[in-house]
C-alpha cells in the first residue's frame, strides 16, 4: 500500500491523466487500477489550465472505484477551488478593500469554462472537501501557512469550520476567510519556518507536512523543465509538492510511502 500526492493541477487534465497512468494508478480507459494504494490531491484543481471541471470529474469518478478496490482517492481544498466556488455563489464578496472574489478569481487565471461547468453537484463536492488530512503520518494541506490554526485547534475543528463557511457562504466573510489560504512561505525561513512547521505538527499530528500552493520553480529557484519531484525542506519536516504545472513543469505524483 503506497501513498501518492499530486500538487496543484490547475486544469491540466491531459498531463494529470498521463502522469497517473505512468504511475500505474489509472489505466488506459481512465479507471482506477491502483488497488489498495492511496492518492491524495493537494487542492487547486481549477483555474489557469484548460479543463478544471474535467479534473474535478476525474477525481470524483476515481473515488468510488478506489474505495471498492480497498484504496483511497482524496483531496484537500485549495484557494483556487474556493475562488471558483465563491465566484459562482458570492461573486461580490470582498477579499480585500479593493477586490471581490470574482475579481481575484479572474486575475488569478479564472476560466469561464470552469465557472459555467460548476454545477450544483460539483459545488457540493467542493464544499465537502477537507482543509486538512492526516494520512499515514503525513499532514496534508494546500497552503504553506499556519493559518489553518486560525480555524480550529484540531483537524476535526478545522475541517468543520471550513466546510461550514463554504457550505453556507456569507458574502460579508467568505472572501476574508478564503484569504487565509492565500498566505505562503511560512515554513521557508531557516529558523522561524521550522518553528512554524513544528507548531502545526504538534497541534494536528503527523511527522511532516506535505503541501502545494507555492510552486517549486518560484519558491526554490528551480527551472520548470528541471522539476522532477518534490522538495523536502524545513529540516526534513516539510515537503513541497507543487511542481508548477501552470509554469510548464511536469505533473509528478509524489510517492511518499
Amino acid at each position: 500500500m503506497a501513498l501518492y500526492v499530486v500538487g496543484d493541477v490547475h486544469g491540466h487534465l491531459v498531463q494529470l491523466t498521463d502522469a497517473l497512468q505512468e504511475a500505474g494508478l489509472i489505466g488506459d480507459s481512465g479507471g482506477w487500477v491502483g488497488g489498495t494504494d492511496k492518492l491524495w490531491f493537494l487542492g487547486d484543481l481549477t483555474d489557469r489550465g484548460p479543463d478544471g471541471i474535467g479534473v474535478i470529474d476525474l477525481i470524483r469518478g476515481l473515488q468510488p472505484q478506489a474505495a471498492a478496490a480497498g484504496g483511497e482517492v482524496g483531496c484537500v481544498i485549495g484557494n483556487h477551488d474556493l475562488l471558483l466556488y465563491g465566484a459562482k455563489l458570492v461573486p461580490n464578496a470582498p477579499v480585500s478593500e479593493v477586490r471581490s472574489v470574482v475579481q481575484v478569481w479572474a486575475l488569478n487565471g479564472g476560466q469561464d469554462s470552469d465557472l459555467v461547468g460548476l454545477t450544483p453537484d460539483r459545488q457540493d463536492w467542493i464544499a465537502a472537501l477537507p482543509a486538512v488530512a492526516l494520512i499515514d503520518d503525513h499532514l496534508l494541506i494546500h497552503a504553506d501557512t499556519t493559518g489553518y490554526l486560525e480555524f480550529g485547534d484540531s483537524i476535526a475543528e478545522i475541517n468543520a469550520y471550513v466546510r461550514g463557511f463554504v457550505a453556507h457562504p456569507d458574502p460579508a466573510t467568505f472572501g476574508i476567510q478564503t484569504r487565509v489560504l492565500f498566505r505562503r512561505f511560512e515554513f521557508l525561513d531557516a529558523k522561524r519556518g521550522i518553528t512554524n512547521v513544528k507548531a502545526m505538527l504538534a497541534a494536528l499530528g503527523g511527522s511532516r507536512i506535505v503541501h502545494g500552493h507555492s510552486t517549486i520553480p518560484e519558491t526554490f529557484g528551480v527551472a520548470p523543465n528541471d522539476v522532477d519531484g518534490p522538495v523536502v525542506y524545513a529540516g526534513g519536516l516539510a515537503v513541497a509538492a507543487d511542481t508548477g504545472i501552470a509554469l510548464g513543469s511536469a505533473c509528478v505524483p509524489v510517492k511518499l510511502t
